[in-house]
Formats: structure tokens, C-alpha cells, sequence
């Protein structure tokens, strides 16, 4: 007697939309994100550096550029990226050490460093502004 495997059909186009991602899925694309926007912007970081330890006048300029609203969105969303980097890569770090692989203990991983990234912008954000 043989046996006859039934085939599913496959898409023939993904949808995104429809893809319903974890939370540890989730927190790992944005530690990716995160990285990479901390990448591209770090000639933008270097520049604001550079013009605050230079002269007097180049120090003006800086405080002039970071008292811009919409730099300072720019530094608040640098900011959160570091921390969610910062906070998801000990969470990775723990991970490589088998800690907290099962499926409960990774939720609840995910959801303490989105608190915790989330909670340390705002507090140093609002203290910073």
C-alpha cells in the first residue's frame, strides 16, 4: 500500500500584511533597525561632537543645531535606538548562554526590554530637552 502525500499549495506572492510576527521576532528586527540607524548616523553624531569641542564659536553653532525641535526629535530617536540596542543585545547575550529559550521566558524577555528601552528614553530624553 502506498502512501500519498497531499501537497499544500504555495503562494505565488507573499503578503506581508498578513504575516503575524512574534514579540521576540519583533524586538529583534528592531535591534536590527536600531543597529543600522546607529550606523548611518554616526557622521551625524561625530559632526555634533566635533563642533562641541571645538572653539567657542563652533560650540555656538552646536547649541544652535541641537536647539533645533527637529534635531532634537533626530538625538530622541538616536537615543531610543541606543538604548533598544543596548537592551536587546543583553537580552541576545543572555540568549546565547541558553537562558530563557522556552518560549515563555522569551516573551517576557521581549517585552521587559521594550518596557525598559522605552522607560530609560523617556526619563533621560525629558531630562536632556
Amino acid at each position: 500500500m502506498s502512501e500519498v502525500t497531499v501537497r499544500k499549495q504555495r503562494p505565488k506572492h507573499l503578503a506581508l500584511n498578513e504575516i503575524r510576527l512574534p514579540l521576540p521576532g519583533f524586538v529583534s528586527i528592531l535591534h536590527r533597525i536600531s543597529g543600522a540607524g546607529l550606523f548611518l548616523c554616526l557622521p551625524l553624531l561625530l559632526a555634533l561632537f566635533g563642533n562641541s569641542v571645538g572653539s567657542p564659536e563652533s560650540f555656538a553653532a552646536y547649541k544652535e543645531t541641537v536647539g533645533n525641535p527637529f534635531m532634537k526629535l533626530i538625538l530622541f530617536g538616536l537615543l531610543w535606538a541606543y538604548l533598544h540596542h543596548f537592551c536587546a543585545g543583553i537580552r541576545f547575550l543572555l540568549l546565547d548562554m541558553h537562558k530563557g529559550l522556552d518560549l515563555p521566558a522569551a516573551r517576557k524577555s521581549s517585552k521587559v526590554v521594550l518596557v525598559v528601552s522605552i522607560a530609560l528614553t523617556l526619563i533621560i530624553g525629558v531630562k536632556l530637552w
